[in-house]
């Protein structure tokens, strides 16, 4: 947080100080700093970028790295995302040339091999070349209502200087490379010791290095333009936990406002949140994890709670979580 803290602010008040100062010539150049974030899935990747632009009261998109490709081959070019950016700005250029662009999955736009592939990489390395100029600064021709550009269509020109992107992954695979090259580098330091980096360390994420994501298969253009990492840890048990019960949207409050439109009172029993953890962990998912084990528990109550009497507490038990058991149902006293 503190990493992106310093990147975002310092990106903002660049664009503060231009738009103040910008008849100014000869002035020190402040460089645009993008962020890349690496971390598990499920660790916050996305919910970081959403409300970073929430807070900051700024346009906000989401790009699917894998759903691109090279301008004139199928699928949506890398200039398409100006164009989500355009309507989530109600089409105010001004704002949108101020907004944030999230692009997911920027991993698996990875090079799968130095050896060069007869046919051409159109998802792949061919479209990190593409994203270079947006993310560098560049202006591109988007279609003034969004959609597909035709020949004849009178394109708005948009800059993408003042855009922060950020690009997101999990990197899997890239903690084995990270070890890799910690181990060699610790020969002769540590030999006496003979200790060896585990690449299961949660933790591992934070000393990725630029020599790390081009072994991985980024490109070394796109790494540079990227130069702020911002790492994730994985979430652990507890972290769950408190992501279950304390923000103010938490699943466990969404459930109960729902059973409470129908006066029932729903109540989540200790062991049944400690069981949820726990499937959760198991798929390995994350904090999205915690959404797929209760949708699968809750289905049969949600199903049975508009028949349910407006004085009914529904308890909510380990079993329920773990076995699909029935709930322990009870009557709401008159006191309460």
């Amino acid at each position: 947080k503190k990493v992106l803290s310093v990147a975002v602010y310092n990106h903002y008040n660049r664009l503060r100080h231009q738009s103040i100062h910008s008849d100014i010539h000869g002035e020190v150049e402040i460089e645009k700093s993008n962020v890349m974030f690496i971390g598990p899935t499920g660790s916050g990747k996305t919910l970081l970028a959403r409300t970073l632009a929430k807070v900051l009261d700024v346009p906000f998109s989401i790009a699917d790295a894998t759903a691109l490709t090279e301008a004139g081959y199928v699928g949506e070019d890398v200039e398409s995302i100006l164009s989500h950016l355009l309507q989530a700005a109600d089409f105010d250029i001004e704002r949108a040339e101020r907004g944030i662009i999230y692009v997911d999955e920027i991993d698996k736009l990875a090079r799968k091999g130095d050896n060069a592939s007869i046919t051409r990489d159109v998802s792949g390395e061919g479209v990190q070349q593409a994203l270079l100029k947006m993310l560098e600064g560049t202006v591109a021709g988007v279609p003034p209502k969004g959609g597909r550009k035709h020949p004849e269509q009178n394109l708005i020109s948009f800059d993408t200087r003042h855009v922060l992107f950020i690009c997101g992954g999990a990197f899997d695979g890239l903690a084995p490379i990270i070890a890799r090259r910690q181990s060699q580098a610790a020969i002769g330091f540590h030999a006496r010791d003979g200790k060896r980096v585990d690449e299961h360390d949660p933790h591992l994420f934070r000393h990725a290095d630029p020599e790390d994501l081009m072994r991985y298969g980024l490109i070394p253009e796109l790494i540079g333009r990227l130069p702020v990492v911002a790492p994730l840890d994985g979430l652990e048990a507890a972290d769950l936990r408190r992501i279950l019960t304390e923000p103010k949207n938490a699943l466990t409050k969404q459930y109960e406002k729902l059973f409470a439109m129908d006066g029932v009172e729903l109540v989540f029993e200790d062991d049944a949140l400690d069981a949820a953890v726990e499937k959760a962990i198991a798929l390995k998912t994350g904090a999205r994890g915690l959404r797929t084990v209760l949708e699968e528990a809750m289905l049969g109550l949600m199903f049975d709670a508009p028949e349910a009497r407006p004085s009914t507490v529904i308890r909510v038990t380990r079993g329920v979580i773990e076995h699909g058991e029935a709930p322990i149902i009870e009557e709401r006293s008159e006191a309460a």
